[in-house]
């Protein structure tokens, strides 16, 4: 095993977990967006895994699925700063456009409050919130997701997209990162 995987106190969600659940929320994304023109946003860095495995996971596709993503992030180390920085914004426009925002995990919410609030002022037809996990446990404003994979308990996670200062992102499976790693940070 390599040194990343020494740093993961346990394995939360496996390969084949991750899978069950991704393609359980791509069929209820392709029943309920047939005939609708979605525009899927990825948040980066950390949905990309998710979002390239949930777009593949659509069939059918739905017509004139597009796809883009927006980096925005709240993070300092292991905590939310409780302020988001939106980097870009979609190349694509919203005007009108049922928009899934893709996000790996809803934590506090404030980010995501701030994205749909900026979203809806851009005149989208619909917005919803598809995430990977939903860590309830923390959420300080009032915001649920759409779709969401898994219920993720309140531990500091890492893998599948997921990192702490950029490290841990390739891991196959999610993983609770153990306290050493980040204690001195």
């Amino acid at each position: 095993m390599g040194a990343l995987h020494n740093d993961i106190e346990k394995v939360l969600y496996t390969e084949e977990a991750i899978a069950q659940a991704v393609n359980k929320l791509g069929k209820q994304l392709s029943a309920d967006y047939a005939g609708k023109r979605p525009l899927i946003l990825g948040t980066l860095c950390g949905a990309f895994i998710f979002m390239a495995d949930l777009v593949r996971s659509i069939e059918p596709v739905p017509a004139d699925l597009d796809m883009d993503f927006l980096r925005i992030s709240s993070y300092v180390g292991t905590q939310s700063s409780g302020n988001s920085t939106m980097a870009m914004q979609s190349r694509l426009p919203v005007k009108g456009r049922h928009v899934l925002v893709v996000e790996d995990i809803v934590d506090t919410g404030r980010t995501l409050k701030s994205l749909i609030s900026s979203l809806q002022q851009q005149g989208v037809a619909s917005v919803k919130i598809v995430t990977l996990l939903n860590k309830q446990a923390r959420r300080t404003v009032d915001i649920q997701a759409d779709y969401v994979g898994i219920q993720c308990p309140d531990e500091f996670v890492v893998g599948y997209g997921l990192d702490f200062e950029h490290k841990y992102r390739s891991l196959p499976y999610i993983g609770v990162l153990h306290p050493k790693c980040y204690e001195l940070s």
